[in-house]
């Protein structure tokens, strides 16, 4: 069976708004001629993608595993695109994500002593798009923190660095030389995950606030609305005099990793893949981190 992405993405946009009206405008074509075409895709399938009755429109669990797929299949196919277009005008470039505190020089001089002709550009991450900037080509090569999205991406760990706790300057445990787990029982989470990946083993009563980035979850931290964790590094860029970050011993550290799409074919990404490999313990010591070893 062939699959028809334009079908596909006109299913993606019908099953974010759940509404054939908005989505038809969103997609400026008439709502009858998009009907037909979520039709013909279930047809396709052999599977009814939505229920539609006076209540409105839901996803089927069949609808539901699709829009599971679809955003790495469009993604994917994104990329294609992307990826020829380079390769059409000749370009030698490579775009390397990063998420911030995380150096990067020590890869990029490695690289660029074996292919000084390549032009090296870098791209910053946060974490709910350093997965789809990879996966859609954005990005050749990326830095990453967990938690991610390890679906359909080549991933290699290089170092692990201490969590720190993001208080609020006024908060009971802020300025303290360090705190435990047991001291931040009860306090609300700022988190900007599921709340299963929250670095803590004791659940917090309050996981429900959800941020894109750390810029936003720090603002949040600030205001009082609940604390955080953050990498040592990300402690150096993001410094400010309405947060104070406390080391937390007890905690499990977070884990930095290097990764590109698993379906990428491209020897300078390879290249710089390896780079960050074989440089690996230099970037961590550049924060005192431990490096991975086999």
């Amino acid at each position: 069976m062939d699959l028809d992405l334009r079908k596909v993405r006109y299913f993606v946009t019908v099953a974010n708004r759940l509404h054939f009206g908005r989505a038809a405008d969103e997609l400026h074509i008439a709502q009858p001629a998009l009907s037909r075409q979520i039709r013909a895709l279930e047809k396709d399938l052999g599977a009814t993608l939505f229920t539609r009755d006076s209540h409105g429109v839901a996803l089927t669990d069949a609808g539901r595993q699709l829009l599971d797929d679809a955003g790495p299949l469009l993604a994917s196919a994104h990329a294609v695109r992307r990826r020829l277009s380079v390769a059409a005008r000749g370009s030698q470039r490579l775009v390397v994500g990063f998420r911030a505190g995380i150096p990067v020089i020590p890869a990029m001089r490695e690289f660029e002593a074996q292919h000084p002709d390549v032009v090296v550009d870098v791209q910053r991450m946060e974490w709910d798009d350093q997965a789809l900037m990879l996966l859609d080509g954005r990005v050749d090569v990326g830095y990453v923190r967990l938690p991610i999205d390890e679906t359909g991406l080549r991933l290699s760990p290089l170092y692990t660095e201490p969590l720190l706790v993001a208080l609020p300057v006024g908060h009971r445990l802020a300025g303290k030389e360090e705190v435990t787990q047991a001291d931040l029982a009860g306090e609300p989470l700022v988190w900007h995950a599921d709340a299963s990946t929250q670095p803590t083993r004791r659940p917090h009563p309050d996981s429900g606030l959800r941020v894109r980035g750390v810029d936003e979850k720090l603002e949040h931290v600030a205001a009082g609305r609940g604390i955080s964790f953050v990498g040592r590094s990300e402690t150096l860029f993001y410094s400010r005099p309405d947060i104070s970050y406390v080391p937390v011993p007890d905690l499990a550290p977070g884990q930095v990793l290097v990764a590109m799409a698993a379906s990428r074919t491209s020897p300078l990404a390879d290249d710089f893949f390896a780079a960050v490999q074989a440089t690996a313990e230099l970037t961590a010591e550049c924060g005192n981190y431990e490096a991975f070893r086999d």
